[in-house]
């Protein structure tokens, strides 16, 4: 199935939002199949405190490359309004790369099991909020396993995130949904992101929800949503609405 988000956190979180596995922050270990294609062009929207970020839109490629090999593309155009006095701005957004690459796969035992190392690269400008400024890497180990009309997925991984005032920190999350009708799906996620600044006044810990759902016009094009916001944290809403192609 990801502000960052992100976002994302998918947006996933890296810069302003999460970019992961939609319409969810946590991603699952199941690629593209061979040859095929995915195309989304969505929005990721954070509404913190005192301010709101997210993107505006994004677009997601991604491609069956070989058998258990997907390739991964994320453009963005993102927004920061700080509030308060400071000025809003809008722009390109850090650009994601990604291969994710499944070594297990699922029987009546053993879940799917696989990778999916992503690249943020620098392309946003981050004096104005748009981007981290250094390039990230996220190395996650991802699960999934189904049960009829049930499918659950997760897992977690480290982000590598330089940078002056910028520590190295970790992603946690869990989905599960299940299948209402033929063309619906509904699921909820939990996840956690640890301590992401070296600023000790500032609490840039995330544990939140997401519920969402992925409903399918037709065997080629889906509407994915969700919603949801922190238990713990700064974030008093996280929402994701996009578009998907499949052939």
């Amino acid at each position: 199935m990801s502000s960052r988000i992100v976002v994302l956190v998918f947006a996933l979180c890296i810069a302003s939002t999460v970019l992961a596995g939609p319409p969810y922050f946590t991603d699952d270990p199941e690629p593209v199949e061979p040859h095929h294609w995915e195309f989304y062009v969505a929005s990721q929207d954070i509404l913190e405190q005192h301010s709101k970020t997210g993107t505006a839109p994004h677009v997601e490629i991604n491609y069956g490359a070989h058998e258990d090999l997907q390739l991964h593309l994320i453009t963005s155009f993102e927004y920061n309004s700080p509030g308060s006095e400071a000025p809003s701005h809008y722009g390109l957004g850090d650009e994601e790369l990604g291969i994710k690459y499944r070594f297990v796969h699922e029987t009546d035992s053993l879940p799917q099991i696989g990778v999916f190392p992503l690249v943020e690269l620098p392309s946003g400008n981050k004096n104005l909020g748009l981007g981290n400024g250094k390039t990230q890497v996220f190395l996650p180990l991802w699960f999934q396993k189904s049960f009829g009309k049930w499918t659950t997925y997760g897992g977690g991984g480290f982000w590598i995130n330089p940078g002056k005032d910028n520590r190295n920190y970790g992603y946690m999350g869990w989905q599960a949904q299940r299948k209402i009708i033929d063309s619906l799906s509904i699921g909820t996620e939990v996840f956690h992101i640890t301590q992401s600044t070296r600023n000790r006044l500032e609490d840039s810990r995330h544990t939140g929800f997401n519920i969402g759902g992925v409903f399918d016009i037709s065997e080629q094009h889906h509407i994915l949503f969700s919603g949801g916001r922190d238990i713990l944290g700064t974030r008093k809403f996280t929402g994701y609405l996009g578009y998907q192609i499949t052939y």
